[in-house]
């Protein structure tokens, strides 16, 4: 599960003293705590599906932080996000590419948009971008 590995990361950023990625696995934690308050149980993991979710909505925020520090100028700041994303990105799944997407949407037998929409967020939710999907469904 993407949440066990996250935290095993996250004390081996400590032990290694890796100011990057300690900050970076705190402010996961703290989305990863909200996120299990919001659903009503502390205790239980997170699936998979949900951490997926988590990863690329934090993945999004970086990006539009990094690209205001590009802006301005700020190389250290650049590089220390960048850095960030990356260690996100390795705890997401393969993404699906636009024609494994297209082969999937000609396998359905109600190719209407809701079936469809409602099939990959069922099947393929933290895979997709669901936007994605919509422009392969509508071209």
């Amino acid at each position: 599960m993407i949440e066990e590995r996250i935290k095993k990361a996250n004390i081996e950023a400590m032990k290694n003293k890796d100011v990057v990625a300690r900050g970076f696995y705190s402010v996961l934690m703290n989305k990863v705590l909200l996120e299990k308050i919001a659903k009503g149980d502390r205790s239980q993991m997170l699936s998979d599906a949900d951490m997926s979710n988590i990863l690329q909505k934090t993945i999004k925020e970086l990006n539009d932080e990094k690209s205001n520090y590009e802006k301005v100028g700020n190389a250290e700041e650049v590089a220390r996000i960048s850095r960030q994303i990356e260690i996100a990105s390795s705890y997401l799944p393969k993404m699906l590419s636009r024609e494994e997407i297209k082969a999937i949407i000609d396998s359905l037998d109600d190719k209407s948009v809701p079936s469809v929409m409602k099939h990959f967020k069922a099947n393929f939710n933290g895979q997709v971008d669901m936007r994605l999907v919509q422009e392969v469904l509508k071209g």
